[in-house]
């Protein structure tokens, strides 16, 4: 039985802790937040400990914690976690700093523990499946995928732009679903309703001919989340919230079977089974600062009106 505990439990927090208590195999050994009102009532709603103070929580022998704070304090945080012998899922994006993701990357592989971030849209059964059908070459190469993700404004969000908050999610997928990393950005964005950017236009390039086009805002006001794959054999339409993919070419649309699901419960339960087996949970830490260094050259991109090569 694996002891688990949760760190923030906030809106996304609460999901943690309410999958995590109904998985088999896994005690939701307590739970840490700094609003002592909210974390009682959780505390006896799931039957768990509550804490305040999350280094209280790092004391009742835990084996692993999802860590889903602001994400100016993932280092401090996962640091203490790692420190503690825990293996770790934070939240995306990785942290808001490079030097942060590196150090925090450094800290996992010098106590040989994992530092799993958590980009959820690698969970969902429609993503799932979109990735067996291109590694099935279905669709022939892949030249293009491109992505729109909008829709209102989130008040709660007020300390990055769209592009880190949710634009990060398809930078990620782009990636992902390509099998590899972003050599270039390079992207339009404005602020008119946020002090950060509230729509951008991402375009990125991966190898010489590869491209991913990432459209994202928070001014329409209906949430649209989809995805197009563009390839010599066939073009997929990908709809994240529906969880559906259709597979058009010259002959047939085709509807592939798709076993809908909870992507937050498809990624903890992945986290769960890779410690249960002593294998490595993905995205790793690595992967988690890709997705946060193109996000960043997007937004230096933008700002200062200019390509930016992405090193990795």
């Amino acid at each position: 039985m694996l002891r688990v505990g949760v760190v923030g439990t906030g809106a996304m927090g609460q999901n943690h802790v309410r999958i995590y208590h109904e998985m088999e195999g896994v005690e939701l050994a307590g739970i840490a937040d700094v609003d002592e009102q909210r974390v009682n009532s959780l505390a006896k709603q799931y039957n768990t400990a509550g804490f305040t103070d999350y280094k209280e929580l790092f004391a009742q022998d835990l084996d692993a914690v999802s860590i889903v704070v602001p994400t100016k304090l993932h280092r401090q945080v996962v640091f203490e976690a790692l420190d503690a012998g825990l293996d770790v899922l934070v939240e995306k994006p990785i942290a808001d700093t490079i030097e942060n993701a590196n150090a925090m990357i450094a800290k996992a592989q010098e106590v040989n523990r994992n530092l799993m971030v958590g980009h959820i849209e690698r969970f969902n059964p429609a993503v799932m499946r979109l990735k067996e059908i291109i590694e099935s070459g279905i669709l022939g190469k892949i030249v293009s995928i491109s992505t729109r993700r909008v829709g209102p404004y989130n008040p709660r969000i007020r300390d990055v732009g769209v592009i880190l908050d949710i634009g990060v999610h398809d930078i990620d997928i782009v990636s992902h679903l390509y099998d590899r990393n972003v050599n270039q950005v390079h992207a339009v964005a404005g602020a008119d309703i946020h002090p950060f950017e509230d729509h951008a236009s991402v375009h990125l390039r991966l190898d010489h001919d590869l491209t991913g086009l990432v459209e994202v805002n928070w001014l329409t006001p209906h949430k649209v989340r989809k995805l197009t794959v563009v390839g010599l054999e066939g073009v997929a339409y990908l709809d994240y919230i529906d969880q559906t993919v259709e597979i058009h070419d010259e002959g047939w649309v085709r509807y592939a079977k798709v076993e809908k699901a909870e992507p937050l419960k498809n990624e903890l339960s992945h986290f769960i089974h890779c410690l249960i087996n002593g294998q490595s949970a993905h995205p790793c830490g690595e992967e988690g600062r890709h997705a946060l260094e193109v996000c960043l050259g997007a937004i230096r991109s933008y700002t200062e009106e200019k390509l930016v090569q992405i090193e990795y």
